[in-house]
């Protein structure tokens, strides 16, 4: 499935200045109509090591009111997450939509059936186990109302050879480095496997993958926009008007008079 993924699509910088600000303000209408309607969005954001998570999340929130979102990092579970079933974390993270209307998952439950799945953190029954259990958790949070997009943000291995190596060599990127991002392009093979695993297994009609092509970062931040909006658009039944279009308009009304 991956392979046949085209990654050379791209963006002009006119073009990407354009649609990432017609998409954010469609967002934002859209996210006061998620308030009005009192509706949850929950985004799901996987991808590879280096893959452009952090900046696509960057843009999708930079007009949203930051009292209506909510970006939560997710890393091994520590504490009494660690003594719970795995998706008791998850659970318990999600809020009503009077208190946040989107929340974003900057790595999510489906690290069982990849990170925990080879590294060994969970035995092969348990992550096999694991596509049911995630599907039936995700139909039970669209069947309560929330609405539920996924992403997986895809790069190649020379894209990402090249962002470890920009990260290596300029300083205040350093720290988003470690040998752990190392260990884990050694494992990419195995890592593909798992991830064409997830993609087949949990792509279902409530709850499908969307697949951004991730080697030009302006692309993917775009796709990941107008993705949310249409998706946004269907679920609330409500089209947001095209600032562009407006703008386009308005400068012909006032040529005109």
């Amino acid at each position: 499935m991956l392979e046949t993924i085209d990654l050379s699509k791209s963006l002009t910088t006119e073009e990407y200045k354009r649609d990432l600000v017609r998409y954010q303000l469609q967002l934002r209408e859209l996210a006061y109509q998620l308030y009005e309607q009192k509706r949850t969005l929950v985004i799901v954001y996987e991808g590879w090591d280096a893959g452009g998570k952090g900046g696509n999340i960057k843009r999708v929130t930079e007009r949203l009111d930051p009292r209506g979102y909510e970006v939560l990092p997710i890393a091994a579970p520590k504490g009494d997450d660690a003594t719970h079933h795995y998706l008791w974390r998850f659970w318990r993270r999600l809020r009503p939509p009077d208190e946040k209307q989107i929340l974003f998952f900057d790595r999510s439950w489906y690290g069982r059936v990849m990170v925990e799945r080879i590294e060994g953190f969970c035995t092969e029954a348990e992550w096999k186990r694991a596509f049911r259990e995630i599907n039936e958790f995700e139909r039970q949070l669209v069947d309560f109302g929330m609405i539920l997009v996924k992403f997986w943000i895809h790069i190649s291995q020379e894209e990402q050879l090249r962002r470890f190596e920009d990260r290596r060599e300029t300083g205040y990127k350093s720290w988003k480095l470690t040998d752990e991002d190392w260990r884990n392009r050694e494992k990419w093979d195995r890592y593909e496997t798992a991830v064409e695993d997830m993609l087949r297994r949990t792509s279902t009609i409530s709850a499908p993958w969307t697949i951004v092509e991730g080697n030009d970062k302006n692309y993917a931040r775009v796709k990941s926009l107008r993705t949310l909006v249409e998706a946004l658009t269907k679920a609330l039944d409500y089209a947001p008007a095209d600032p562009i279009q407006k703008k386009v308009k308005q400068k012909k009304g006032k040529a005109s008079a």
